[in-house]
């Protein structure tokens, strides 16, 4: 499958968050076989996110959108994602109830009796979503995230990204795997052979600069054959760290 990954953000734009999500998702995609093709940062902007979604849903297998999702004033995603499938936003009553209770044990206040009044919070701006879509209730935060046609849609917050693309993660297992090699020569002296295992193998070869030891070599293919016999083949041509 191939994804796009797209973080939502002022504040990642600003550098005062990192954007640890896209890194953190593309690692996970790549692990599982899919292939990460496009990670875009956009600001709270409504219609640039509904523009980039609408298009990147046509263009790619699935959309992860991270960010943006709640009920603040610059949470504008879940708006944007309904805008981008011509939807309005929907309150499920499951999803309500559980936006309720979550801000209730943070208040320390009975789940089972409390209200929105005793609150004085919007729960329905934190619980909207488009219609439609499959709510995937947080089981790490207050805002839950959703899922309409391609498109995956996380809170912000790493912790919450994480366990809610835990819920849908094996929607993401593809054919591609990858193998890693680690050489003491530089990059600039493998460059030859690493184009020759291109050429002779069906794969790719993607050489990396490592601190630590020294450079990294990534096997990535569909076949596993195809991967296993070039590891073996650059194996025989450079020198290969084995600690």
């Amino acid at each position: 499958m191939q994804v796009a990954i797209l973080t939502v953000g002022d504040e990642v734009l600003a550098g005062d968050i990192t954007n640890s999500n896209a890194t953190w998702l593309a690692s996970q995609l790549t692990d599982r076989g899919s292939t990460v093709e496009r990670i875009l940062t956009v600001p709270d902007e409504r219609q640039l996110i509904a523009d980039t979604v609408a298009e990147w849903a046509d263009d790619f297998g699935a959309v992860i959108v991270t960010g943006g999702l709640g009920g603040t004033h610059d949470d504008v995603t879940a708006d944007a994602i309904a805008d981008a499938f011509d939807r309005s936003l929907v309150v499920d009553d499951t999803v309500r109830d559980d936006v309720l209770e979550t801000v209730a044990e943070y208040r320390d206040l009975d789940p089972d009796t409390v209200t929105e009044a005793d609150l004085g919070f919007d729960v329905d701006a934190w619980a909207a979503l488009p219609t439609g879509s499959r709510a995937l209730i947080n089981p790490e935060g207050l805002c839950p995230g959703c899922v309409l046609e391609n498109v995956y849609a996380f809170p912000g917050v790493p912790t919450e990204v994480q366990a809610l693309f835990d819920l849908v993660a094996a929607e993401f297992d593809g054919d591609t795997v990858s193998e890693t090699l680690y050489t003491p020569l530089p990059e600039a002296a493998v460059v030859e052979t690493v184009a020759e295992a291109r050429a002779r193998f069906d794969v790719t070869v993607g050489s990396y600069p490592d601190t630590e030891r020294q450079n990294r070599l990534k096997v990535t293919g569909t076949d596993p054959a195809a991967v296993e016999d070039a590891v073996a083949w650059l194996g025989e041509q450079i020198t290969i760290d084995d600690s």
